[in-house]
């Protein structure tokens, strides 16, 4: 998967430790405006998701950072927001919850306060000593429609004529909605990783059955409109829609920057 190379390569470094293979807010449903002339500091908003499996002799501490992991994650510099995330058995998207997977969602200040994060975080070294395998990726949003927990994500440009494009989608689920979301949802999401052009797929989720998310990356934006316009995946983004399955949603795409680690015994570096 191509990317964008930059400046601190010692970023990788906290995941090359890892294994010695490593290379290196806005109403639901209301539309992103994109930032423009007089929002300088707000244009240069860079996201990073974190993927992580953690050692077998780790679990513990990996669970533990979905209760109290927001405390360290407060203190670092640049980062506006973020959400812990819990995944799938095996980082997929069925119920029954993963016992070594973890994901972070974050969104920085600017690309530079991603960068510092990645290559020198305390709270990155941590994660990343405890982790069999982990991956991340930096990401300029290019379109995005809905919030997650009132915050909106800054438009920063055009989605990409060609290359990676990564795609982030999430939900609050309404409980009377539970079992017609997750009756349908099997179907897309096992459609998600068969569908030519899916490079990566993992489910992660704030809380089991009600704040479900889906980070995907793809081939380019071809890949994810054909993905994206046919068979279940349309079938159930047209009911969630219908029938208000959601009080709150956020479908988001991003340009990726850059990628370094690895996940599912693959090297994204």
């Amino acid at each position: 998967m191509g990317s964008a190379t930059w400046a601190p390569r010692a970023a990788s470094k906290a995941c090359a430790a890892v294994a010695p293979a490593l290379t290196r807010a806005a109403p639901a449903g209301a539309s992103v405006a994109r930032a423009g002339a007089g929002h300088d500091a707000v244009a240069r908003e860079t996201a990073l998701v974190l993927l992580l499996q953690m050692k077998r002799s780790a679990r513990l501490w990996g669970a533990l950072r979905l209760v109290v992991g927001r405390f360290a994650l407060r203190r670092v510099p640049g980062l506006a927001f973020f959400k812990v995330l819990g995944s799938g058995h095996e980082g997929g998207f069925g119920l029954r919850p993963s016992a070594d997977r973890l994901g972070l969602f974050a969104l920085f200040a600017d690309e530079a306060a991603a960068d510092r994060f990645v290559a020198a975080s305390p709270v990155m070294q941590a994660w990343a000593a405890h982790a069999r395998e982990c991956a991340w990726l930096k990401l300029a949003c290019c379109s995005a429609r809905g919030a997650w927990a009132g915050r909106a994500l800054v438009v920063r440009g055009e989605p990409p004529a060609d290359g990676p494009i990564a795609v982030l989608t999430r939900a609050s689920i309404r409980p009377r909605s539970a079992f017609a979301f997750w009756r349908l949802s099997p179907a897309a999401e096992h459609a998600l990783i068969d569908t030519p052009g899916c490079r990566l797929a993992t489910g992660l989720g704030e809380a089991p059955l009600l704040r479900q998310a889906t980070f995907s990356v793809w081939r380019d934006a071809a890949s994810v409109e054909a993905y994206a316009r046919h068979g279940p995946h349309l079938a159930a983004a047209r009911a969630a829609y219908q029938h208000g399955w959601f009080a709150e949603s956020l479908f988001a795409r991003f340009v990726v920057l850059d990628q370094g680690g690895r996940w599912k015994g693959r090297d994204l570096g």
